[in-house]
């Protein structure tokens, strides 16, 4: 047993003082004070926040993309996660064109046998429709993949036709998709101008002006009318912007349901970056959709706190900078993705709640409890209840640490917030009641199981 004394609970609904006992993978009590049994081991956690453990519901882990794979697969991305306060992962299964859906989320199964040191669950991305990949939608939901993932761009694709039917099936069986929302042909138009000149064709900042933010709107209130006409609820992964998020405020004034996710690169950095020296440095920051305006950062932090976004996840998709050289003779060729697992928790924290953006209740909200219901875990995650899952991450407010590559346990071989101070460290993490890390570096690798999703609870 453990007995986790004298910090202060998280919750979205309001903190408390409160002591936690932990027998087994549950948390068995949780009282005002608890008298520790014999035998128990005692952590005092006397002026630190105790949370659930963190959710993050979009990661890209042994993903082969751009002609070539992540730097991170599932036992490396899940050690980072873990170390920065993530018990539990949804990644990104997929079944490519010509694939069964089944076959997708099989090879997923597969890549994650090398070892998970957090939970995880997958999320099967369609990638063409037709009466066989219609007929396998309840197959997925059974096998606990029940939420769904489609792209309006890149070779994954599927065209406006094929969307709309994906959300009349979807509506039937009760779930839901996150879509990657950007307007494919005004991205190639763009992209085509731009290579047809030596100079913008090897420049990185040809990556961001070429995917502005009218693209990613665009996608996004055309995703919107076409859920408004299949009545079903829908997410918008990884929003970026002030025009996007009009988009689906006009959506929920409509009466839609929308549910939004956006990521800390968002709220932290811009694209001043992409015209920061040298290739190497500048491609470090290429990810799609981009990075925005500081005006942006603004308009989404206050969206989390106004609860206009309902989660907060990494989109981890990690590349070396000797993988992002793919591009350097063709801005196109850059491999889009960028690290943050291990930070998420810390950054939201530190450039959120401490700076008094949201409040430590809201960074709880975005980070557990919404996810965990939003994509069929809830209550066994996300939350500090009696019955629920002992995943706990303590955070110590009165610490502060700099963000650096030399330190962090993904394989990336940089660090997009290099010299970051950050006000905060995340002391420890528990997985179903095993201590899995501390201070930043993980003391028990492979302890993550399957999570079998139920269908998502649409609050």
């Amino acid at each position: 047993m453990i007995l986790i004394q004298n910090g202060t609970l998280v919750r979205p609904e309001g903190s408390l003082r409160a002591d936690i006992l932990i027998d087994g993978e549950k948390i068995v009590r949780i009282d005002e004070h608890i008298e520790a049994p014999d035998g128990c081991t005692v952590k005092d956690a006397s002026g630190k926040l105790v949370f659930p453990g963190f959710i993050d519901a979009h990661t890209h882990f042994d993903l082969h993309v751009a002609g070539t794979v992540t730097i991170d697969d599932f036992s490396s991305g899940t050690k980072a996660e873990a170390a920065g306060g993530t018990t539990t992962i949804v990644d990104f299964g997929t079944a490519y064109p010509g694939e069964s859906l089944n076959e997708g989320l099989d090879n997923w199964f597969r890549k994650a046998e090398c070892g998970c040191s957090c939970d995880y669950g997958f999320h099967q991305t369609i990638t063409e429709w037709n009466d066989s990949i219609s007929a396998e939608i309840p197959d997925m939901i059974e096998r606990g993949a029940s939420t769904f993932k489609i792209y309006m761009t890149y070779d994954t694709q599927i065209d406006d036709a094929s969307i709309l039917k994906v959300l009349q099936r979807l509506r039937e069986c009760g779930t839901t998709t996150g879509c990657h929302c950007e307007n494919s042909g005004l991205i190639d138009a763009l992209r085509e101008e731009y290579a047809e000149d030596d100079v913008k064709k090897r420049a990185v900042s040809s990556h961001y002006l070429t995917r502005p933010a009218a693209a990613e709107a665009e996608a996004i209130g055309r995703y919107c009318h076409l859920a408004e006409v299949a009545d079903e609820p829908v997410i918008d992964v990884h929003l970026t912007c002030e025009e996007g998020l009009e988009e689906i405020r006009a959506a929920r004034k409509r009466g839609q349901k929308v549910y939004v996710e956006t990521c800390p690169q968002y709220l932290v950095m811009d694209d001043s970056l992409y015209e920061r020296g040298p290739f190497e440095e500048a491609s470090k920051y290429v990810c799609a959709p981009p990075l925005r305006k500081k005006a942006d950062q603004d308009a989404l932090w206050n969206a989390i706190r106004d609860g206009e976004i309902q989660t907060v996840s990494t989109d981890h998709c990690s590349f070396t900078v000797g993988q992002k050289k793919l591009g350097k003779d063709d801005f196109r060729k850059i491999p889009g993705g960028m690290p943050g697992a291990e930070t998420r928790g810390a950054v939201l924290y530190s450039e959120g709640v401490a700076k008094g953006r949201i409040s430590k209740e809201k960074m709880c909200e975005v980070l557990c409890e919404n996810p965990a219901r939003l994509y069929g875990m809830y209550p066994q995650k996300g939350t500090l209840s009696v019955g629920s899952d002992a995943d706990i991450v303590i955070l110590d407010p009165g610490r502060k640490y700099v963000i650096s590559a030399e330190n962090q346990v993904s394989r990336c071989d940089y660090a997009p917030l290099e010299g970051m101070e950050i006000s905060c460290v995340i002391e420890e993490v528990y997985l179903r009641g095993t201590l899995i890390a501390r201070d930043g570096q993980v003391v028990c690798e492979n302890q993550g199981r399957y999570v079998k999703r139920a269908l998502p609870e649409l609050f």
